[in-house]
């Protein structure tokens, strides 16, 4: 399982995006839970949000051929 930050599906951090990548779910549907579970558990969810926006790393950006690097 090599869960990781989404670089190009986030809306706030890519907590949502990298999830639904890893578990082959749809990004959308999952940020709809996530809201859902946030607000419902009193704090909780946003506390376990904030958990991982830290313990997750963030994927690498995507490599872009046309660019030299130095």
């Amino acid at each position: 399982m090599n869960l990781r930050r989404s670089h190009d599906d986030c809306q706030i951090a890519g907590v949502c995006g990298g999830l639904a990548a890893n578990l082959g779910w749809d990004s959308g549907k999952l940020r709809i839970v996530g809201v859902l579970t946030a607000l419902g558990t009193g704090g909780a969810g946003i506390l376990a949000y904030l958990a991982l926006w830290y313990l997750m790393p963030q994927e690498p950006p995507p490599v872009q051929p046309w660019k030299k690097t130095i």
